[in-house]
């Protein structure tokens, strides 16, 4: 079989398109990058889909977090409190078991024990939490002067956060919230730790990965190229994100703009 030939029938296969069957013998290295691979959907999945949906309910804890109101500062402090204090892995198994018993309760839940929305869910609270507290801590640093000269201009309330508070948060936090994003990536490998199933062997990069480390008794060839892949995305995130970050500070003089610096979080 030819790289293009195995390309064509694996390329999708993580998500249902294409050879149902796994090779069993004879992996050549073309097969181990297009498994590899095509599970990366999976995980690039998981990252925009918390991503995306962790930036809004960020937003929302880091205002209720800076709040007067008692009401909506204490949800949001044990919110991140909760998800902050306890291991990603555990909350993995723990919303596991729930979403199980909550299958029993009522057939809507089903979808949730699956890692496609089960594990989604877990990844979206988690980095909800850590970029809430990420963004409360750039809303506390807003200059004061940026704040008296929008109420001098007469904004106030929503006006004043959308135009000033807001924009400032942003641009305060974004060093700090890429190196979020790339962890986020980083840890989508451990969908395939957690209870939820991959259903028939529809797995992430590392489902593959660990299938041909299984097979050929040689973990120095599937793990790097896993690794490459990461190394690869994680430098488009770094783009995107600096790309974004010179949009943030494109006010600014040269001088004062900030730089993203690539800092990966060793430990968590």
């Amino acid at each position: 079989m030819s790289c293009w030939q195995t390309v064509q029938d694996y390329a999708l296969r993580s998500v249902g398109i294409g050879e149902r069957l796994l090779p069993r013998e004879d992996f050549t290295l073309c097969e181990q990058f297009t498994l590899i691979g095509s599970g990366m959907i999976w995980n690039i999945y998981f990252g925009l889909v918390a991503l995306l949906a962790g930036f809004f309910l960020a937003t929302a804890l880091a205002m209720g977090k800076a709040s007067h109101n008692r009401l909506l500062r204490k949800p949001s402090e044990w919110f991140i409190f909760l998800f902050r204090g306890s291991p990603l892995f555990i909350q993995f198994f723990f919303a596991y078991f729930l979403f199980l018993s909550l299958k029993g309760v009522s057939s809507v839940f089903d979808p949730f024990t699956s890692a496609g929305l089960g594990a989604a869910v877990v990844l979206f609270f988690n980095t909800a939490a850590y970029t809430g507290e990420i963004f409360y801590g750039a809303l506390l640093s807003i200059p004061r002067g940026d704040l008296e000269a929008a109420d001098a201009y007469g904004f106030s309330g929503w006006k004043k956060f959308r135009k000033i508070s807001w924009p400032t948060m942003l641009r305060l936090a974004w060093p700090a919230y890429t190196n979020e994003a790339i962890f986020l990536f980083h840890a989508t490998t451990l969908v395939y730790f957690s209870g939820f199933p991959a259903w028939q062997q529809r797995g992430d990069a590392l489902y593959y990965a660990s299938y041909f480390a299984d097979k050929t008794f040689n973990p120095f060839i599937p793990y790097p190229i896993l690794a490459m892949y990461f190394i690869l995305f994680t430098l488009s995130v770094v783009g995107v994100f600096g790309l974004i970050n010179r949009r943030l500070n494109r006010h600014l003089p040269a001088e004062r703009r900030s730089k993203l610096r690539l800092r990966p979080n060793l430990l968590r």
